[in-house]
Order: structure tokens, then C-alpha cells, then sequence
């Protein structure tokens, strides 16, 4: 579960009263998902739930949470109880939003084939967020045009230590470090990303465990660790 709505329709099928559900402002989240459970593999609805304010309600709940603001906190958070449940309600008339129907269809079309075998089979390397990630910005591919953008965004999320740096003044060339060891799994990850976002006119080289150098960073500049380029 991570949607409000997905625990909502939970509950229901469980027999819990909603009213018996409070929700309350996660301490510790992860930005792409909108619920922050303790058990990530429960089953059950408890009576508690942690959410994420700000994964699809920043603009509703951006100054209600000023960590600096410490006054009134019981009213804030029976607001923000209320507020949710509100919410919550209009998820499960409205179901999911168009961009969210969009970015299912996109998984369904990867899953199925359309986007080729190569890319179905390397897609369940992927976990579900990630999935999603990959999709959202394929979404924002088709609404955008921005495909070098796009390739560093989801660089950046799939391999938290990689860097993309561009050589356009001789050619078009693309300069990906990871940042990680080469393995199968991360190399058939990295090629499922290319193959997506990368512009056609693009080289590449991509530099796994070490860094090429570069005068005047000192990360860079690691004796025998440096990669030629």
C-alpha cells in the first residue's frame, strides 16, 4: 500500500471503521511514497497510519509543518487528521488522477511487451517505486521533450552516486559514473535507462567503480584509482 486510498479501500474490505483510523504526519518518510508504515509487509490497517504530507498535498500542507513552528501542535495535528480523512473520501470518488492513470498505463504497456521483451524482462529488476519512478519520467518524457534531464533524473534515483556530465563542444557525448561496482543486475538496470532516455545522437562512456579525473576535484584525483578517458 502506498496511496491514502489504498489502505482506505483496505480497511473497508477488513470491516474497520475509518473513524477508528487516525492519520498523522510521518517524522521519517520516503519522498515517493505517500505512507509511511512501520511493517512494510503488513496486511492489516492500523489504527495509526503515518503519511507523507507531502507527496501529493505539498502545496495544502507546506507551512502546517515548519519544523521551527513548535506551537499548537494537538490542533495541527487533529487538522491534519481531519484534513486527510477529507482527503481520503475524495480519493475514493475521484480514484486515481489522469497523470496517475497515465503512469499505470505506461507500466501495464512495459509489462506487457509493447515497449519490447528486452524491456519487460529488465523491468523486474525494478521495484515497484522504482517502477514508478521510471514511468513517471517517461510520462514526462512525452510532455517535455527534455530526454538528458529526464536520463540524469533517473540516474541519480536508481544509483544514488552517479554523476552525468555532457561533451558537446567536439561531439555529443554523454560521461556517466555510477559510482558503484559493475554487476549483471546494475549493468541491465543502467542499459534499461539508456535505452529509454538516452537521445539517439549520443555517446556514451560510463565509468563504474572510478571516477576519470578531473583537475580541481580531489575525488577525482585518487591515486590508482583514477579511469582513463
Amino acid at each position: 500500500m502506498n496511496y491514502i486510498w489504498d489502505l482506505i479501500i483496505r480497511a473497508k474490505r477488513n470491516g474497520t471503521d475509518l473513524r477508528d483510523v487516525t492519520f498523522v504526519p510521518a517524522r521519517v518518510y520516503s519522498p515517493y511514497m505517500e505512507l509511511s508504515h512501520t511493517n512494510l509487509n503488513a496486511s492489516d490497517v492500523e489504527r495509526t497510519i503515518e503519511v507523507n504530507p507531502y507527496y501529493r498535498f505539498f502545496d495544502i500542507f507546506r507551512d502546517l509543518f515548519d519544523i521551527n513552528n513548535e506551537e499548537h501542535v494537538e490542533l495541527r495535528e487533529a487538522l491534519f487528521d481531519l484534513v486527510i480523512h477529507f482527503l481520503a473520501d475524495m480519493d475514493l470518488m475521484q480514484g486515481m488522477n489522469k497523470r496517475e492513470y497515465y503512469i499505470r498505463f505506461i507500466l501495464k504497456d512495459m509489462h506487457s511487451g509493447v515497449y519490447g521483451e528486452r524491456i519487460r524482462r529488465r523491468l523486474e529488476l525494478f521495484g515497484r517505486e522504482e517502477q514508478e519512478v521510471i514511468a513517471c519520467n517517461m510520462l514526462r518524457l512525452y510532455d517535455t521533450g527534455e530526454a538528458v534531464h529526464l536520463l540524469r533524473d533517473t540516474l541519480v534515483r536508481m544509483f544514488p552516486r552517479s554523476t552525468l556530465y555532457a561533451n558537446c563542444e567536439e561531439k555529443d557525448e554523454l560521461l556517466l559514473y555510477i559510482g558503484q561496482a559493475e554487476r549483471t543486475e546494475a549493468k541491465e538496470k543502467l542499459e534499461l535507462i539508456l535505452e529509454l532516455f538516452l537521445p539517439v545522437r549520443f555517446d556514451t562512456e560510463i565509468y563504474w567503480g572510478h571516477h576519470f579525473g578531473i583537475l580541481d576535484v580531489d575525488y577525482t584525483m585518487i591515486q590508482d584509482g583514477i579511469a582513463l578517458y
